[in-house]
């Protein structure tokens, strides 16, 4: 979360999102402990959000901020497919949100997210700043816990390898933040997008890969 300690001065708190391009599709993911500054809110929130069919978005910052864009992005992208007759592509909706950001930039929305979907061009996962900075990237985390779960992707992860094989990388990240970042903490929720659609692993699903 995000938390002003002084004029101009922003210090990101608290959470682990983190997003994976694979070969097949794409991986989102954040723990659930939710926090105002060192005070522990609520254990199980939802930190991954459905935009559509193809389409999902991880947030990060004062939810608020994060639940507008996470509105405005669902109407876009239900309004493109109703109108053209197609799914909105994930870097247009990406673009739309980095407008969105960057207009706000003189009063920031304080919001870190990471959107990600399949399309007709392939996998994509795209990070956006507070500011409207728009980066598409393979893998990537963002929050106080992303530190710990690098220390776990960069090792693991691989190019082009499925969403089967990625699945315990994630587990393993997040469980590594959830153990050494006080801001991370009490579960996780993982989805995947892939041709299929969007789906959510049950929670059997995710107690699975954290004995494998």
């Amino acid at each position: 979360m995000i938390n002003d300690n002084s004029v101009g001065k922003l210090v990101m708190k608290g959470t682990t999102t983190l997003g994976l391009v694979c070969k097949d599709g794409v991986i989102l993911a954040s723990d659930t402990r939710v926090t105002m500054g060192l005070y522990v809110a609520h254990k199980h929130g939802k930190k991954v959000y459905k935009i559509d069919e193809h389409l999902a978005m991880t947030i990060a910052g004062t939810v608020a901020d994060a639940q507008r864009v996470v509105d405005i992005l669902t109407v876009n992208a239900q309004l493109y497919r109703i109108n053209m007759g197609r799914p909105m592509p994930v870097s247009a909706v990406a673009r739309v949100a980095a407008n969105m950001l960057f207009s706000a930039r003189y009063m920031p929305l304080q919001t870190q997210v990471l959107i990600g979907g399949v399309d007709d061009t392939g996998s994509h996962i795209f990070n956006l700043d507070l500011f409207g900075s728009l980066t598409e990237e393979k893998c990537v985390s963002t929050g106080s816990g992303s530190p710990v779960a690098y220390g776990v992707l960069e090792d693991k992860y691989k190019e082009g390898a499925s969403v089967g094989e990625m699945l315990l990388v994630v587990a393993k990240a997040l469980d590594a933040a959830i153990k050494r970042n006080a801001g991370t903490g009490d579960g996780f929720n993982v989805s995947v997008i892939d041709e299929k659609g969007y789906r959510e692993l049950s929670e059997k699903e995710k107690k699975k890969l954290l004995v494998s």
